[in-house]
């Protein structure tokens, strides 16, 4: 049964549901229900798709995610950066508004679903942090930004072709800008100003909902359409019916736009479902998070929906509703399924540019401004991926964009590892501690004794820049003993060519009159100086600490030769722990 709890985590909490949460739960779940159904059509106008596909990606997808999920208030559904990159993907390989279009965006969600889950089971959700938490935040904002434009022609009830690349896109606008439809622009301001004046001063309040009925009634009552204000038009009432999409000869051409959904939809996830996890004292296990979302994908696909993950503004909504359990997310899908059955034919009238108002409203928090600031604050180095994210997609277009931030996010981690930090270490007085002699000035340095830290893993990516270090300070060693000692704390791993390495340099400093002295080795560094021959060659010069190894220099001494009770070697496992009686 506990094997079953992890696999399905609704099994956990359906049995023993506490009633004093029904309440709080419903309100959530009705509030999400309410915002979503306006979302969920207008971020399918985001990705070029009809509303009621967005209305679909919102139930059963929901519903899966209720049952296979973790978080408590995630808030699953469509989103604009997913959209987007649907709409991306599917534009070269289809005609908007065809039948070819709804099955391959079906697809996509399908193969996304796939590779979440083989991620999830594989315990293999280490693989999305190779998006790095600020290259996130570069295309993000970047992506806000191209998803603002996108809705420019909603707003101002002009025609613009989609363009594969940002600047097109602009030069477009701006041709065009001519033909802005008054009544359109006007209805879309207005909607604008009620979105962000309901955020600012009744937060509470569903403005989205209240966007929609507002537009609608003025379409209504002012004649909008006659004055060329464009609606959604019939939108059917039939409910989500299981079908498996076809175009599989797509499925090629899709992979990379779904790896790249896969990557940002789960982090934009698992970013926002942890932080309320830690506020109301909870885990969620991001193996099985995978296999929520990608269960949750599976059905949007078998169901006539598109891609779908969790998103920032539904999950603080529901979590500041009082969303406690799952509940809340099944009643939001029960919300959606009930206005597709009854309510769609009161949407006909609603204006495109109430759905675009609503999407740039959606996407205003994307370009975070403070997180951008902080990060500059915490770590300069770190607005290299940034920005080269926020360049790249703007200028390259999303999935390029995506990619080159990736790869600038490896080469800036390759960067980092080839120049490894290190320092000259010194004695603090009427201490046996070593410390940065930079950060310590007072710290005493020992005449012929150099005490020196690699603060990183040496590896093929940076052997030689250490062996440089070793070499520029052994050159400093004036007079004797001449000793220079490693201190091997900050080391946590070492390859093959930091062996052949760490072999050199002992030969040659051995030639020089140089002694190499080595301190606080750790265990997997220790097994692999072993393995290799080093451990027991050096077996003299290896000691516990630093202020040990400086003592035995200055004595002339070997380190001790018991190891174990010494503290630089661990017992053999065969061996019984050191104290111990037989």
């Amino acid at each position: 049964m506990s094997t079953m709890k992890n696999f399905i985590p609704a099994l956990s909490w359906v049995p023993t549901y506490d009633r004093m949460n029904l309440r709080s739960d419903t309100a959530a779940g009705v509030t999400v229900g309410a915002m979503l159904v306006p979302q969920a059509m207008a971020y399918a106008l985001l990705a070029g798709l009809p509303p009621e596909v967005g209305l679909y990606a919102a139930t059963i997808p929901v519903l899966m995610y209720a049952v296979f999920g973790t978080s408590r208030q995630l808030a699953v559904g469509p989103v604009a950066i997913v959209s987007l990159l649907t709409a991306t993907a599917l534009a070269p390989l289809a005609e908007e508004g065809t039948g070819a279009y709804l099955q391959a965006a079906a697809l996509l969600a399908l193969m996304v679903g796939i590779i979440h889950v083989i991620l999830g089971v594989g315990r293999l959700g280490f693989l999305v942090n190779f998006l790095s938490h600020s290259v996130l935040v570069g295309f993000t904002a970047a992506a806000a930004i191209i998803i603002g434009f996108s809705q420019a022609k909603h707003l101002l009830g002009i025609s613009v072709p989609r363009q594969e690349s940002f600047y097109e896109t602009v030069l477009e606008v701006a041709k065009t800008l001519g033909e802005t439809n008054g009544a359109t622009l006007v209805l879309g301001l207005c909607a604008l100003a009620v979105l962000f004046g309901l955020k600012k001063f009744a937060s509470r309040v569903p403005a989205a909902l209240v966007v929609v009925i507002g537009s609608i009634l003025a379409v209504e009552l002012f004649n909008l359409e006659d004055r060329g204000v464009r609606v959604v038009g019939e939108i059917p009432d039939s409910l989500p019916t299981l079908a498996v999409p076809g175009q599989g000869s797509l499925i090629g051409s899709l992979l990379p736009t779904a790896l790249v959904i896969t990557m940002v939809g789960f982090m934009e996830s698992i970013a926002v479902a942890k932080v309320y996890a830690r506020r109301n004292r909870y885990e969620v296990d991001a193996n099985q998070e995978l296999i929520g979302l990608g269960v949750a994908n599976m059905a949007s696909g078998l169901f006539g929906g598109y891609p779908v993950t969790g998103g920032f503004s539904r999950t603080a909504v529901n979590a500041t509703a009082g969303a406690r359990t799952g509940l809340a997310s099944v009643i939001t899908a029960a919300i959606v399924l009930v206005s597709i059955a009854f309510l769609t034919p009161l949407f006909s009238s609603l204006p495109n540019a109430a759905l675009g108002a609503i999407i740039v409203m959606a996407i205003v928090g994307l370009v975070d401004i403070k997180e951008m600031r902080h990060i500059a604050k915490v770590k300069k180095n770190d607005l290299i991926g940034l920005i080269v994210a926020f360049v790249a997609t703007l200028v390259l277009g999303i999935e390029r964009g995506i990619a080159v931030a990736v790869v600038a996010s490896m080469l800036v981690v390759f960067a980092r590892m080839s120049l490894p930090h290190s320092a000259v270490l010194g004695l603090v007085a009427q201490t046996t501690n070593y410390r940065n002699v930079e950060r310590f000035p007072e710290a005493v340095i020992d005449e012929g004794i150099r005490v020196i830290r690699i603060d990183a893993a040496i590896s093929f990516a940076n052997a030689n820049r250490v062996k440089a270090i070793l070499t520029e300070h052994a050159n400093s060693l004036r007079t004797s003993p001449r000793a220079l000692i490693l201190d091997a704390g900050g080391v946590n791993d070492i390859d093959v060519t930091g062996v052949e390495m760490l072999g050199a340099v002992l030969e040659e400093f051995s030639e020089r009159g140089v002694q190499l002295h080595l301190s606080d080795v750790k265990g997997p560094v220790r097994d692999v100086l072993k393995r290799s021959g080093i451990w027991d060659t050096q077996s003299d010069r290896i000691h516990a600490s630093c202020h040990e190894a400086v003592l035995a220099v200055k004595a002339d001494l070997p380190s001790a030769k018991d190891k174990v009770r010494s503290g630089i070697d661990e017992a053999p496992a065969t061996q019984e722990p050191v104290g111990t009686s037989g």
